[in-house]
Order: structure tokens, then C-alpha cells, then sequence
């Protein structure tokens, strides 16, 4: 699974005017479908519903959600069922992430917007009724979320970098980067989502809860309207970045994250002799929304 990770050194000349160096841990390149960090925060929860003779996985998402297509892939590659209990109302037709969920065998529970809040709910009365399935927290939120993700960093062949960026949803991601990272270096998250309170929300709270080190802080000011939401600005800077660099992005997660790196080192946030590791998070589910031509990849 993890044989075509590779790490690639970003080449803008501004980096260089800055004295900086950027490489990108390329995770996306790990499969089709189940990619990037989707398949380290499923790893142990496949290995443990298996261990517990479970016949299907159960969990959230939203109706673009990479977590529930990698699920539904990890879970059907697996012999496995699965259920993804999707936020918000059913629409005709379904868009291509939950039509790609569905080719995988997974099926779609829909909840209103009202009910998704109380998640932990909805699953207990899940589990009561189909006892033969495990429950994975949304976007593999959990203990066995941030253990798969500490091994993200092995991926990278060194701890030389000063600094390491990521997307943040959920937060299992950048709490696996944080508890696996060297004293000496700085953990970024650029945060998806616009939050009311950025010192006392839901994202902090988990990570105060799952790491232990204090060398980490979180972005919110990249968040581009809101979790999903996008500028045109945004998708200007996506469609550059791939005919630079060949890298895609996707418009809820990653580019957001992209774009946040540049215009950080623009205005001179990181020191000179600054060395990066971007990880890309994969997932590109989400630019399949996106009318017809939008985007160059």
C-alpha cells in the first residue's frame, strides 16, 4: 500500500528568494481511492474490526466525504460491509462521491443536519441493531485514527525538516503528525473550517486530549468561506500550482493548504534556512462538484 508514497521538492522561485526549502510528502500517490491519510486512519480500524469478527464498518460524513469513499473501498477490498451515515438531506441525483460509495457497496443512511449533531446517538442505536458491525468515528476520529497517522512522518526518510503542514478536518491527522514529530519541529495544521472561537473549539479540544507536546498551532485564516466552500481565487491558485508542479489539489482540504504556504512564506512567517514537509493529504473526491472545465487536471 505504501510503495508509491514519494516525496517531491516544490521549485517556486519565491521559496528559493526566501531562502526556503518545501518538500511535499505526497500521499496522495498511495491509491486511487482510499488516499493519502484515509488509509493510515482506517488502518487499525480494519485490523481491529477484523480481529473482533465484524462483518461491516459503520460510520460519518458528509455527501462529499473522502473518509466515507475510502471506507467504502477499504471496507469492500477487505470483504467487508459498510454503512455511511451521510449529514444532510438526500438529493436527485446523488452526486459522484456518493455514486462511488455506492459502486463500492456501501449503504447510504441519510440524517437532517439537526440529527448529524448527535452522532454518538445515531451510532449506538446502530450498533444495537446490527451488533456484527464496527463502529469508525467520522474521518477515523479516534485512538486508532491518530496511531495510524503517527506513521505518516516514518514515510518521509528524515526528521530535518523545521516545520510540517497539513490539512486539518477532523484533527486525527495533525494529532498523529504532532505525537510523531521531532522536538525541534514545528506542527502547522491550516484549518478547512471557519470556527467561531479559535482558541476554545471542538478541533483544539481533541488535540489538547490526543497529543502531549506543545509544539503545534492551527491556521484558521485559510478557510475560504468555510469548510467546502471556494473562491475563485482559490481555484486560479489550484489550476497554477498543478501546471507548476504537477501536484493536483482539491478545493476543500489540500489546495486550501497549498495556497496558505505560499502566501505564509510571502509574508515572511517562516525564518530563513526554514525547511517544510507539505503533506499531502490525497482526496480529490470533492472537485468532482466542480462544473465541467474548472479545473486543468
Amino acid at each position: 500500500m505504501y510503495k508509491n508514497i514519494a516525496t517531491q521538492t516544490l521549485r517556486k522561485p519565491l521559496l528559493n528568494a526566501m531562502k526556503i526549502s518545501a518538500d511535499v510528502l505526497r500521499l496522495d500517490k498511495i491509491h486511487r481511492d482510499i488516499s493519502g491519510n484515509k488509509w493510515f486512519k482506517l488502518k487499525y480500524h480494519l485490523e481491529e474490526a477484523m480481529r473482533l469478527g465484524k462483518k461491516g464498518i459503520v460510520t460519518f460524513g458528509g455527501a462529499y466525504s473522502n473518509h466515507l469513499v475510502a471506507t467504502a473501498v477499504a471496507a469492500h477490498e477487505h470483504r467487508l460491509l459498510s454503512t455511511g451515515i451521510i449529514r444532510g438531506e438526500q438529493t436527485s441525483p446523488e452526486n459522484e462521491s456518493i455514486k462511488h460509495m455506492r459502486a463500492a457497496g456501501m449503504q447510504i443512511v441519510y440524517v437532517t443536519r439537526e440529527e448529524y449533531h448527535h452522532k454518538d446517538e445515531i451510532a449506538a442505536r446502530y450498533l444495537a441493531e446490527h451488533t456484527d458491525f464496527y463502529y469508525v468515528p467520522e474521518g477515523g476520529r479516534s485512538a486508532e485514527g491518530v496511531k495510524g497517522a503517527e506513521e505518516i512522518l516514518s514515510r518521509a526518510g528524515n526528521d530535518n525538516y523545521t516545520h510540517i503542514i497539513c490539512p486539518v478536518g477532523t484533527g486525527a491527522t495533525l494529532a498523529g503528525l504532532i505525537n510523531a514529530s521531532a522536538p525541534h519541529q514545528q506542527v502547522i495544521g491550516i484549518s478547512a473550517l471557519k470556527v467561531a472561537n479559535q482558541n476554545d473549539n471542538e478541533l483544539a479540544g481533541f488535540l489538547h486530549s490526543n497529543t502531549l507536546k506543545n509544539n503545534w498551532s492551527i491556521n484558521y485564516g485559510y478557510h475560504f468561506g468555510g469548510y467546502a466552500k471556494r473562491t475563485n481565487e482559490l481555484i486560479e491558485f489550484m489550476n497554477a500550482l498543478y501546471l507548476e508542479e504537477k501536484i493536483p489539489t482539491d478545493f476543500v482540504y489540500t489546495g486550501k493548504m497549498f495556497f496558505a504556504v505560499y502566501d505564509l512564506v510571502a509574508r515572511n512567517y517562516f525564518k530563513p534556512g526554514s525547511k517544510l514537509l507539505i503533506i499531502h493529504t490525497g482526496g480529490l473526491q470533492g472537485n468532482k462538484s466542480l462544473p465541467e472545465g474548472t479545473l486543468v487536471f
